[in-house]
Parts: structure tokens; sequence; C-alpha cells
């Protein structure tokens, strides 16, 4: 009678690896088995994200009127620096690549020099974002939210342009006292309190009759996704009397670019993967110091510059999902 007999030979062909499967070492292995879990946890984040954008979808910010910020430049470029950004991380795993190679052909300072571009790139793209994260909490415009928490923007009519509080609100003195001394009405949190009071927005408004209402809408079938509703002279002054209190940029709290859930996702997504970004150019600068120091040199590969590869080329992949689900859909 024949039977069919498993050999450790056997095993060892099929897996190619003998104790390394797949003729990966131990810690590849463990970098692998990180990327997939912590693939698992930003896809639940953005999952979570998708569903909220779409079930609040008439309140929900455009992204083209958000980020529309460079730096050392005045001006409306939509979503210009966000694409710099990401240029700028794509190209670092560009050098990451190249690194890599250069560590299999055993060429030091070719690692030396690509490691310390990929570095470069990813401090730009944190400072960057740090950056972005400072102009979205201080807003650029301001706006009014109304007791059932929809949000009112301002647009000039002359111009078709979104019209700044601070260029219209209209300073009254009894309010303005009552305002920095944190009483009246209009006050919610002393650490979020608005340049101007809600009173001296409303005089301000009443003031200047080119200076129109623009809301959410509830998005109806033929009508644009996101699209505002622009009310007339009548209309928005029969609106602004539902508004409670004045709002200036982002936090947690408030957001004068529409639905708050969009600055919270905001805040812990690209924070959550800003983190992983600074901590990838942490290990970068410290596995670079290791190559300057010639200890992969001595150990005769550079495994751990691929190691650090996996990491670097992971969180740049995750970027280009955060980036469109944030900026682009």
């Amino acid at each position: 009678m024949d039977s069919t007999v498993t050999t450790g030979t056997a095993e060892e062909n099929v897996w190619g690896g003998g104790n390394s499967p797949l003729g990966a070492s131990y810690g590849k292995m463990m970098m692998w088995f990180f990327i997939v879990s912590d693939a698992l946890t930003f896809s639940g984040f953005l999952a979570a994200y998708g569903f909220s954008r779409f079930k609040f979808i008439e309140i929900w910010p455009i992204a083209d009127e958000v980020f529309t910020h460079v730096p050392f430049f005045h001006g409306n470029y939509p979503m210009i620096y966000v694409a710099f950004m990401t240029f700028i991380l794509i190209m670092s795993s560009v050098t990451m690549v190249l690194a890599v190679d250069a560590g299999h052909k055993m060429k030091k300072n070719s690692v030396i020099w690509y490691m310390f571009f990929t570095i470069i790139g990813g401090a730009i793209f944190v400072g960057s974002q740090a950056w972005e994260w400072g102009t979205f909490i201080k807003g650029d415009y301001g706006a009014v939210e109304t007791k059932g928490g929809r949000i009112l923007q301002f647009v000039n009519a002359e111009t078709g342009e979104r019209a700044a509080i601070r260029d219209f609100a209209k300073t009254i003195p009894g309010d303005r006292v009552a305002h920095e001394n944190s009483k009246g009405v209009w006050f919610y949190d002393e650490a979020y309190l608005p340049t101007y009071s809600f009173n001296e927005v409303v005089e301000g408004f009443k003031a200047n009759p080119s200076i129109l209402i623009r809301t959410e809408q509830i998005v109806q079938e033929g009508e644009k996704e996101g699209e505002k509703t622009l009310l007339n002279r009548e209309e928005s002054l029969k609106k602004i009397k539902d508004g409670r209190l004045v709002v200036e940029g982002a936090n947690l709290i408030r957001n004068e670019y529409g639905s708050r859930l969009f600055a919270d996702f905001f805040f812990f997504i690209t924070g959550f993967h800003g983190f992983h970004v600074f901590s990838g150019v942490v290990i970068n600068v410290i596995i670079f110091f290791n190559v300057i120091l010639g200890t992969y040199e001595k150990r005769g590969h550079y495994e751990m510059v691929e190691k650090v590869g996996l990491y670097w080329h992971f969180v740049d992949l995750v970027w280009v999902f955060v980036f469109t689900f944030f900026y682009l859909v």
C-alpha cells in the first residue's frame, strides 16, 4: 500500500525560505504584520468618514472652498498647496526606493544621499501639514451658526465671492466691552471667543446691502451634491434672525466651513497620518546616521533600510487615500 509522506525537505521547498517563510527575515515579516494591521485601522477611519460625508451631504464643506491657501501668497488657490504636499511625499517615496536599491548594491554614499532627500521630503510634508492645520483652525472668512446648528456664510453680491466678517462687521462700543469681557448671550466658550460679537455682525450685515447669506441646502433630485444656496437680500435678513453666535475657523466644537464632523475627521485622520509621517522621519534619521557610521556596511547588508522603506511606502500609500477622500471626492 502506497502512502504519501510529507518531509521537512518538501515543506522547505514549498516555502522556499526554510526558517524564513517566503525568504523574508523575522524583522521584515513583523513589518508586514504591522502594515496590514495599520491598514485595517486606516480603512476603518476612512469608511467612517465616507459614511458621515454622505449622511450629512447637505452640510458637508466643499474642499475647494476650504483648502485654498498657499504660504506667502494671498488669493484663492484651491487644492494647489495640498497637491504640492502630495507631490513632495510621493517623491520622497521615490528616493526611498532608490536608497533601498543602492543598499542592495552596497553603495553607501548613494544610500546616504537618497536617505537625506527622503528625510527632507518628509520634514517638508510634516511642516506643511502643521501650517495647514494652523490655517484651518484660524479660518479666513468667519460665519454665523444658527440655533439649529446650521452655518450661515456671507457673500458679496457685487463680486460673487465670500465676504469676510471683518470686512463688514460694525463695532458697537458697549457690546465690544461686554464681548471682550466674555459676557453676553453670544459668548459660548472663552477659548473660542471670536473677534466680533453676534450683535456686531448683525448690525454690520444690515448696514451693507451688498452682503448676502449663503447656506446649505437639502440635496434634491437633479441638484449638484454639496451645492450652496445663495439667498436674496430679503431672505438673508430673515435668515440672520436664526443666528446664535459667530464662528471663526474650525475646532472640535465649531466649524465655520460646515459640519463639525468634517473638522473632527480632519484633525483625527490627518493628525494620525501626520504622526506616522513624523515617526517615519525620526526613524529615517536614525537609520541615516547608522548608514553614515557604517553599521550596515559592517553587517554586509542594508536590510534595515529596506524595512523602514516598507513603512515609508505604506505611509505614502495611505496619504493617497486620505487625499482622495478628503480633498477630491
